[in-house]
């Protein structure tokens, strides 16, 4: 395994089996595909990592979805938009990626160098390298703005490297997106379900990128082409959409700890007292019959007032494995491509999309006479709903629109434009000294 840290420390490190090493070439496919798939598995190894409970939970506290009932400072520093560059949890954020990134540059090198794998596993490898990269500097950047630009296993020169602009971050994901849609097939390679990224998971991240840019007709088209596959179709069941077996997963992580589904789960059910709560204010905008505040949604009435808590996983432990992490679904591509089709001014196609949504909700359709300002309001009030707790989308969606400090500040009083960001982490300040700290922070 990977030890989680600053990229100044890989060098240190030896390679275990399933990771290459930069500057080496792979001997053979399997070799190459150990090292490929190792990513996934560092991805999600351990509890309280970006690519599960932090990336799930904690940026979701940040928002106004979900918090921890009991004092714990590190938690609470994210619950009030308080952070501090000492703040483990921001130093995961950080460098988890950066591990993650570091890996995929070392498997584009050794694919790149190597003559001894069959073309068709090179080229599939390489289209799941650019994804992986792609997926990890998407993060770095909505939580962190403008970060170094890492394209290298070259610790010499990396160690130096300064911010690079988001702009610049955002073309190379775009750019990075298109090649691997090009280089991955729609099947998905392996026989672990969803596990390895395929086509669609680049298109469907690609779509997400393309709203982020305002490229609404790009947004659309590549939400399409996700939302055509016959492969994919929204659950009906409610309860089937996190499973293993889920028709509407576009890319999931598997469990790799015996006697767990996910961490998610593990960590949000609750054995007695639910601690992550979420919001009333979120539960509040539910309409009534909304099947997601059924099924998604656990209360525990046992005090004087009702708390209530995520149930999108609904298991604990168990070594039977139902559940795997869902990173991409089919949901998102409908909501991307009807808040892309408002911003187009094609408000039936953007309004139907939507119905989609409220219909496998079992909530009443909305009217087709909605102007594109009570579209776009929907959209933002769909996607509260229906994606809470899954990758910090309330809170990104947030920033993105410009929404943040009218809807945090009157709950979080201490609030500051400048939170918005996080803060460049002090380890990460401290061994480069090009880096540059976000404003707001000390």
């Amino acid at each position: 395994m990977l030890f989680w840290g600053s990229c100044s420390k890989f060098v240190d490190i030896d390679p275990p089996k399933n990771e290459v090493a930069g500057g080496l070439a792979f001997a053979d496919d399997q070799t190459a595909e150990a090292a490929v798939v190792g990513m996934y598995a560092n991805m999600n190894s351990f509890n309280y990592q970006f690519a599960n409970v932090l990336g799930n939970i904690l940026v979701g506290m940040s928002a106004d979805e979900i918090y921890y009932a009991a004092s714990f400072a590190s938690f609470d520093e994210f619950r009030y938009n308080k952070l501090s560059v000492s703040n483990s949890y921001v130093g995961m954020l950080w460098s988890q990626p950066y591990a993650l990134i570091y890996q995929a540059n070392a498997c584009l090198e050794g694919l790149e160098k190597s003559t001894a794998l069959s073309r068709s596993v090179k080229t599939t490898l390489k289209g799941e390298a650019l994804f992986v990269r792609s997926f990890c500097y998407f993060y770095l950047v909505n939580y962190f703005g403008d970060v170094p630009l890492i394209l290298t296993t070259d610790y010499l020169v990396n160690n130096k490297l300064g911010r690079t602009d988001i702009q610049t971050i955002y073309d190379t994901i775009e750019s990075n997106l298109d090649q691997a849609a090009m280089l991955l097939t729609d099947t998905y390679t392996g026989d672990a379900g969803r596990i390895r990224p395929n086509k669609s998971a680049a298109e469907a991240l690609a779509a997400r990128v393309a709203l982020y840019r305002k490229e609404w007709t790009k947004a659309a088209a590549m939400a399409t082409s996700v939302v055509d596959d016959p492969q994919y179709t929204l659950e009906a069941n409610l309860n089937n959409v996190f499973l293993t077996t889920s028709k509407e997963a576009i890319w999931q992580l598997e469990s790799v700890s015996p006697g767990r589904n996910t961490f998610e789960g593990n960590t949000m059910v609750p054995v007695s007292t639910p601690y992550y709560r979420l919001y009333p204010e979120l539960i509040a905008s539910f309409e009534t019959g909304d099947k997601r505040l059924k099924d998604w949604i656990g209360v525990d009435s046992s005090g004087t007032t009702p708390v209530y808590y995520p149930l999108k996983y609904k298991v604990r432990v168990s070594t039977e494995v139902t559940e795997n992490s869902t990173v991409l679904r089919l949901a998102e591509q409908y909501l991307i491509r009807a808040e892309a089709n408002a911003e187009l001014g094609k408000m039936s196609a953007a309004i139907e999309d939507l119905n989609v949504i409220r219909r496998r909700a079992g909530i009443e359709e909305l009217s087709s006479s909605l102007d594109k300002a009570a579209v776009l309001k929907q959209v933002a009030m769909e996607r509260r709903q229906e994606l809470f707790t899954e990758w910090g989308h309330r809170w990104l969606d947030l920033i993105r629109t410009e929404k943040a400090a009218a809807v945090l500040q009157p709950l979080k009083p201490d609030w500051q434009n400048t939170d918005t960001l996080y803060p460049i982490p002090l380890d990460a300040i401290s061994t480069n000294e090009a880096l540059t700290q976000n404003p707001g922070y000390k």
